[in-house]
């Protein structure tokens, strides 16, 4: 799956096979006879039927030159983002995209998968498991909840990551205003859940696993509830109504749309369902994004290599779409326990479609995307003692802030008990889930938070905002020696700039 942030699940879509595949470039060597014309070359259509993007320049003439050389060179246009200069297409040309990369005006091309397209990975680690209650728990926290005896919702006394970063008390001065939305790029999300019903915008939400938008009523939703969990926890942890049901979310009164990415088989992530969502965010009025992934189905997309390049060039053309058009960009670090700032790093997952093999990447010319995009908010995890998750990525330079995760081996006091966070799932039900999946939708709420206490202020001006009011403890007087922390107190490997704070974020 596009790795939920350590295994984000992926699956894929159902996509017709057939495909109209003639005719070549035209260009013939020499000078043709008017009464014998050369004969073109056919272009092969034995191989695996893939997706691809192509990128090139925005200008009329330059896009319309590339889509005709797309269909030339057997391949269908599924969409094309001309206002970012990003074609989506389809093509059983096994030399599809090196040709393609010759035409003029195409600046990168590549498959943006090594399996085949067949009919119809996020960053959690492990499953969820469902919530366990004292007998009584639940109806007697909702009958207190319900009396006005407690302030908290039935399950938030479960919900050590709210006080963590001081959202309860946030969401007394300041719950988060309903124009602003916070688009959930993920798995889907089950909009019919109690606890988020009361703040899902349909008409922000839609699917994009094709590469491009569907709007129709519920194409949002999670393909399977019981393995498409992952962005209905996602949702929650943001917005979760306080509505005496349930849980909690960071920004309780902020709206949240879905914009499913991810495959109906193998959930995986792929780049033209990420650039899609990225699009239809900035066009639909959507102020923050979440990403719990990284695209599939390389963990790190390497300048050296035509396909790796173009996947990073197109969703990084999406991202600066959205960046320019007022959406702030939140997504996790990765849950490999990796120093993203080190000199060489071992991929032994990629390409995670197929069959993985290792390889020894340069982290300064491979990027995890989206999360090392330019402006992207990249969020570590921390646990209940506001330590570093064993699993969270870091490095100096990398990380901008940090967030509770959850961490099994940090253990919180009763009644929690359970070190990962809670928050919602498919069904209406509940359950703990640890990774820097969850750690990101923390910042995102914070992040909703702060553009409904700044409603004018641009992406870059909240990103600094959100850095300036973090809360950094230092580096650990004992590290792990497999993750040391090295930095300042304001700036270091373990936090970015420090660990998020909610009540800060509605103060002003």
């Amino acid at each position: 799956m596009a790795h939920l942030r350590t295994r984000r699940r992926h699956a894929l879509l159902a996509v017709p096979a057939a495909l109209a595949l003639t005719a070549s470039l035209g260009f013939l060597p020499g000078v043709a006879s008017a009464a014998a014309p050369a004969a073109k070359a056919k272009v092969a259509t034995d191989g695996p039927l893939l997706s691809y993007v192509v990128n090139t320049g925005t200008e009329r003439g330059t896009l319309d030159t590339v889509k005709k050389a797309v269909g030339q060179n057997g391949g269908s246009i599924v969409e094309s983002y001309d206002k970012i200069g990003v074609i989506v297409a389809h093509s059983a040309n096994p030399e599809f995209a090196k040709t393609l990369r010759t035409v003029p005006g195409v600046t990168s091309a590549g498959a943006t998968r090594t399996a085949p397209i067949t009919p119809a990975a996020t960053t959690d680690v492990g499953k969820p498991e469902k919530v366990k209650l004292p007998k009584g728990f639940a109806a007697a926290a909702a009958k207190a909840a319900k009396s006005g005896k407690s302030a908290q919702e039935p399950l938030e006394s479960l919900q050590w990551d709210l006080p963590a970063i001081k959202a309860d008390q946030a969401a007394k001065v300041n719950p988060g205003s309903r124009k602003v939305t916070v688009g959930v790029i993920d798995t889907g999300v089950d909009d019919t859940h109690p606890d988020l019903a009361p703040n899902f915008s349909r008409s922000q939400s839609a699917s994009c696993v094709t590469g491009k938008a569907d709007t129709s009523p519920g194409a949002w939703r999670p393909f399977d509830p019981k393995t498409d969990y992952h962005g209905t926890h996602v949702a929650g942890t943001i917005a979760a109504a306080r509505n005496g049901i349930g849980v909690a979310g960071v920004a309780p009164n902020a709206k949240i749309a879905a914009l499913k990415v991810s495959t109906a088989k193998g959930s995986f992530f792929y780049a033209e369902s990420v650039v899609c969502a990225f699009v239809f965010a900035a066009d639909h009025g959507i102020s923050v994004t979440n990403n719990s992934y990284y695209v599939d189905p390389w963990m790190f997309n390497c300048a050296d290599d035509a396909d790796q390049k173009a996947i990073s060039d197109a969703v990084n053309r999406a991202v600066q779409y959205a960046d320019r058009k007022g959406v702030v960009n939140v997504a996790s670090a990765g849950n490999s326990n990796f120093d993203l700032a080190s000199k060489k790093i071992t991929d032994a997952s990629s390409p995670n479609d197929t069959k993985p093999g290792s390889r020894d990447i340069d982290p300064a010319k491979c990027l995890d995307v989206p999360a090392q995009l330019p402006g992207m908010v990249t969020v570590a995890a921390t646990g209940v003692k506001s330590l570093k998750s064993y699993y969270s990525n870091y490095g100096l330079g990398q990380i901008t802030v940090a967030a509770p995760g959850g961490d099994a081996r940090q253990i919180p006091d009763a009644p929690a008990k359970d070190g990962r966070i809670l928050s919602t799932l498919p069904d209406g039900e509940y359950g703990f889930l640890q990774g820097t999946s969850m750690a990101g939708p923390h910042v995102a709420g914070v992040m909703a938070l702060l553009k409904s206490t700044h409603p004018k202020s641009s992406p870059a001006e909240l990103r600094w905002i959100l850095k300036a009011q973090a809360k950094n403890p230092g580096c650990p007087v004992q590290a792990p020696a497999d993750a040391p922390c090295v930095g300042t107190k304001n700036i270091n490997s373990h936090y970015g700039y420090g660990i998020v704070d909610a009540l800060a974020a509605v103060r002003g």
